[in-house]
């Protein structure tokens, strides 16, 4: 038994299938009666072909009006039109089951994807571009559905049909029936081969289409940067080129399939020549009636129609086939970063924030952190300074669990956060980045992200202790004003204080700023700085500065080059030492004196 389960997981298709089946479990039922319906939908194609032998017979050979049943003859075209009905009812009620059952499974299947998607590391994130995210956790799902259920639902109408044909062909000539077989099976031969031929191809279009999805991602984002540089036209050119590099492969897919089609006909019409030759010679030599004839024929036709056009339904199974690849490949993920079995919940910090022997890197064998050791107290701020890349912003990201070190350990009151909850963790740090994101609602939307039960009183604090007060009044709808995607309808000095309420809903013992006012002009950084100087009140606080201005009242300043501590102390001794921070503060406010 082991070694034929062993031997099934081999056919690819049906190991595909047998990873699908935890989402069509739930709905099996559904499923199963969706492809029972289609039974006598292929079935019922063979009565109406059979029914024509006792019809042409009666009519033709003797010239009667009663079929050999006694019945009139007219019943024979008001059966034919009754069971066509009676087809078309069931092939209704199929469509809507498997319609009702694709969609259920699909939906299933995008939970599943999106359930994994938040809990991913930020390195996939990192390595995987938005249209391919779209592609595998949005488009895919339906794509392996749609081909799932339509696979399953042609095959099974298509072999009960075939079947059922092929008794009517035995009863009407075993003799013309044997050679139908033959060229049938010629037909189907080349559609092995197929898969091979266009496997590359349709992976290769799938990129483009992720590829596609990334530029109007890209043109919605960065819609500023393409009108203030003038990259219309640069923009265009890299959509065209796309569009040429889809159409070259969808050319170069027609070129290795498009002879399939037009070669069954060839080999199917040898087929129905063949037997209108063989079978005039068997009617002749009265080894075979009229009717036998010509219900053989249509049964004939009714075989191998769909079997000349079975060639235009590979490339769609092809891609029905990668996308459950691609969504096996999602799930079969393994993610870096999780809780451990027997992970612990975080208390408020105590002592302190440790980092023991830290090294880091993103790509193998590519340093970005080395040897790091530093100890930030508890309620202390601590600023990170030095120069671009060095490593400021991965040593804060360490902390949150955004990334895991390689080497060495991060402990907070003497505890490896690696031995915490993610999610304890994290709910004890707010982070203010530099660009923060705010999502499509209002201002109060927003801000409760912080805490979703925040009471008004606690969100009216929030807004003043982060100088968005003033602001807020000045808007008709006050807290319940719109602010656009990605918070478009608000200068950057309002985004950053919406993101700071947000943080200060969040009661965090621990906060961390990516230079959060980097990128603002002096009146914005200065009412920012005021709000950034009462969210740190009583918190552990971890700053990355590029103005060395808003880091002068830091307990300790950290001087990072290279990925390495080369100097820490307080911002009045590492000036008295004239060191690195002494070159670094000199150079920026000799150039400021100079402006």
């Amino acid at each position: 038994m082991t070694s034929f389960l062993k031997q099934i997981q081999k056919w690819r298709w049906i190991r595909l299938y047998m990873r699908v089946w935890p989402f069509v479990k739930p709905f099996w039922f559904r499923s199963l009666l969706a492809i029972l319906i289609t039974i006598p939908i292929g079935a019922l194609d063979a009565v109406m072909t059979l029914s024509l032998k006792p019809f042409t017979d009666t009519l033709v050979l003797s010239n009667g009006m009663k079929t050999p049943f006694g019945l009139p003859l007219y019943v024979i075209p008001i059966a034919i039109v009754l069971f066509t009905t009676l087809q078309g009812i069931i092939e209704y009620g199929a469509t809507y089951l498997s319609t009702w059952t694709g969609g259920k499974i699909t939906q299933e299947m995008q939970k599943r994807l999106y359930k994994k998607l938040m809990d991913m590391d930020q390195s996939y994130y990192d390595t995987h571009s938005s249209g391919d995210l779209a592609q595998r956790f949005s488009s895919d799902p339906g794509i392996a559905c749609a081909g799932l259920l339509n696979n399953v639902k042609m095959f099974t109408t298509r072999i009960f049909s075939s079947i059922a044909l092929v008794c009517v062909l035995l009863y009407a000539s075993w003799k013309l029936a044997l050679f139908a077989i033959v060229v049938l099976g010629l037909a189907l031969w080349p559609l092995a081969y197929i898969r091979k031929l266009i496997h590359n191809i349709v992976a290769e279009t799938v990129k483009v289409a992720a590829r596609g999805f990334t530029v109007f991602n890209e043109t919605h984002a960065g819609s500023k940067t393409i009108i203030s540089y003038n990259l219309q036209e640069y923009q265009k050119n890299s959509f065209y080129e796309l569009l040429k590099r889809g159409f070259k492969l969808s050319i170069k897919g027609v070129q290795k399939t498009a002879w399939l089609t037009p070669m069954m006909h060839i080999i199917v019409s040898f087929g129905i020549g063949g037997a209108i030759w063989f079978g005039s010679y068997l009617i002749t030599s009265k080894q075979m009636t009229v009717g036998d004839f010509v219900t053989f024929i249509t049964s004939l036709l009714a075989l191998y129609t769909p079997i000349k056009g079975f060639g235009k339904s590979v490339n769609q199974m092809q891609i029905s086939f990668l996308a459950v690849e691609r969504i096996i490949e999602v799930l079969d993920y393994q993610i870096p970063i999780r809780n451990k079995k027997d992970a612990i919940e975080m208390h408020p910090i105590k002592k302190d924030i440790t980092f023991h022997d830290v090294d880091f890197e993103y790509k193998p064998n590519t340093p970005v952190l080395r040897d790091i050791n530093l100890t930030i107290p508890k309620g202390k701020t601590v600023a990170f300074v030095g120069n671009s890349g060095g490593g400021k912003s991965t040593i804060v990201s360490l902390i949150p669990r955004f990334y895991d070190v390689k080497k060495g350990s991060i402990t907070i009151d003497g505890t490896d956060i690696r031995d915490l909850t993610l999610h304890s963790l994290r709910q004890n740090i707010a982070v203010v980045f530099q660009d923060n994101f705010l999502f499509t609602g209002t201002i109060r939307d927003n801000l409760l992200l912080g805490k979703f039960d925040a009471t008004e009183e606690e969100i009216q604090r929030a807004v003043k202790m982060a100088c968005l007060d003033e602001f807020i009044h000045e808007l008709e709808n006050g807290l319940d004003t719109n602010i656009g995607e990605r918070g478009s309808l608000l200068s950057g000095g309002q985004k950053q204080r919406v993101a700071i309420a947000r943080a200060f809903l969040k009661n965090a013992p621990i906060v961390i700023l990516d230079e959060a006012t980097s990128a603002l002009d002096n009146k914005s950084e200065a009412i920012v700085q005021q709000a950034i100087d009462n969210l740190m009140k009583d918190r552990t606080v971890l700053v990355i500065a590029h103005r060395l201005s808003t880091v002068r009242n830091a307990d300790m300043i950290v001087v990072i080059n290279e990925g390495e501590i080369v100097e820490k102390g307080k911002p009045d001794e590492l000036l008295a030492q004239k060191g690195a921070y002494y070159t670094l503060y000199n150079a920026q406010f000799k150039k400021k004196a100079a402006e």
